[in-house]
């Protein structure tokens, strides 16, 4: 491997740059119109633009990324997070035209990224499970009978969905009846699968993942839970580690339950298992995300492991240079996703010319971003502006250095998610942990405005 392109934009383009020039291979940044003047096109040895700014006409149009490695040379595509990070039909074509995908094989894409084998394999390697249906259900009549005995609430789950995206909670028989084939419509309009299986819905949860990480020569190993319960819309606002509600058992248990499933799949590269946790600190298998995550920051704060760096030696077939024993977890890390986002209008996108942007610094603060003054933020993608990362001793001094960090942060022309973070860490329930996943949508329609 010498040359990687990066199938990506934003901060995670940036940051998957930094990690090649650190072992000394090149890079090609690839952008749309729309992203002609973004830090990942100046940062990159060389840029191509790959079409108009719809994500549809450029990051995810297959043979102009492709077109882009055969003008460069490039022998490497990092897929990054979103766009076709998860397509194990990009992941096989790079493969068929002797590209080095940097990530896991198409064929443990294409398995975990069907939730309802997912979660067959996650029960065949023994980690506990959410009750629901047994595989996809294809009719009304079947899925009215399981939803019964399962017992209301139920999720109606498109078994190709991910972030957060064709989910329906139906509360009884009447509200299952009219969901049903919405469902299925919304899957087959999202995903070109209208394939869904049934979930008792836990009560109360908290959302807790674990970052994995396995080479092509069989070793795996976990790097810590990550807390990612403050969501909005099931849309990841804050992420911590360690978790403030786990038991040193509990944690050993989890660890142990995601690489068992990783290992089951016969994974490699990094990976994230995501786990529901009930009130009685049970927990259940979720889903596997085959690709890096936006918070795997925290988890290179906690570790001191640049995940990136990994992904990129495992492409090149090196085994793992540690084994879990010698995976050192260090302090509390917190971190924040700064959004182009209004939270006082619901969090209504805020897209527009950054007026000016200056970003926090001093001890134990980490900034991760693609944006600078003067910068326009399209509305064509995602809405963030920078994940800022914090650190401290313990969770206490995490949040005054959060707080420190957000008072620094000044961000002019768009709106951010700045304040809401600023409310968070004076709120009662986020400082005692007592908060579940519907914390925050419960505060957005009571009309909270967070403010301080």
């Amino acid at each position: 491997m010498q040359k990687v392109l990066i199938a990506n934009r934003g901060e995670i383009a940036v940051r998957i740059i930094r990690a090649c020039h650190d072992l000394g291979l090149q890079t090609v940044a690839v952008y749309s119109q729309a992203d002609a003047e973004a830090l990942h096109v100046l940062h990159a040895d060389e840029a191509i633009c790959i079409g108009e700014a719809p994500s549809t006409r450029s990051y995810l149009k297959i043979p102009n990324i492709l077109s882009a490695c055969e003008i460069t040379g490039a022998d490497a595509i990092h897929p990054g997070y979103g766009f076709l990070s998860e397509s194990a039909n990009f992941a096989s074509i790079c493969e068929s035209c002797g590209l080095n995908f940097i990530g896991p094989s198409p064929a443990a894409i294409s398995l975990l990224g069907d939730k309802a084998k997912a979660k067959a394999t996650a029960k065949s390697a023994g980690c506990p499970v959410i009750p629901g249906s047994d595989g996809v259900v294809n009719d009304l009549a079947q899925g009215l009978q399981e939803a019964k005995s399962l017992g209301f609430p139920i999720f109606i789950k498109a078994v190709a969905g991910g972030g957060g995206k064709g989910i329906r909670i139906a509360h009884d028989e009447h509200e299952f009846s009219k969901l049903f084939a919405a469902a299925r419509a919304e899957a087959e309009a999202s995903f070109g699968n209208p394939d869904v299986y049934l979930e008792k819905m836990i009560m109360n949860p908290r959302h807790i993942e674990v970052q994995v990480l396995g080479d092509k020569h069989g070793n795996y190993v976990h790097l810590g839970e990550r807390d990612c319960t403050i969501q909005r819309r099931r849309q990841k606002l804050i992420e911590e580690s360690p978790s403030p509600v786990l038991s040193a058992k509990l944690r050993e248990q989890i660890g142990q339950a995601a690489v068992s499933v990783v290992k089951q799949a016969n994974y490699y590269s990094a990976g994230t298992v995501e786990f529901l946790l009930d009130r009685d600190q049970n927990f259940y298998f979720m889903e596997v995300n085959t690709r890096i995550q936006v918070e795997h920051t925290v988890t290179e704060e906690v570790t001191g492991i640049d995940l990136v760096r990994e992904q990129l030696h495992v492409a090149m077939g090196r085994k793992l240079p540690f084994n879990q024993k010698q995976i050192k977890f260090e302090g509390h890390v917190i971190q924040f996703r700064i959004n182009a986002e209004n939270p006082s209008q619901n969090f209504a996108p805020s897209p527009g010319r950054l007026e000016y942007y200056l970003a926090p610094g001093g001890p134990h603060v980490r900034v991760d971003s693609a944006c600078y003054s003067g910068y326009n933020i399209p509305p064509n993608y995602d809405s963030m502006i920078a994940k800022l990362i914090v650190k401290g001793k313990d969770r206490a001094e995490a949040i005054a250095v959060g707080k420190r960090a957000l008072r620094e942060f000044h961000i002019g022309g768009v709106h951010s998610t700045i304040p809401f973070h600023l409310y968070m860490l004076e709120n009662k329930n986020f400082l005692k942990t007592t908060y579940d996943l519907t914390y925050i949508d419960g505060l957005v329609a009571d009309g909270c405005v967070f403010e301080k």
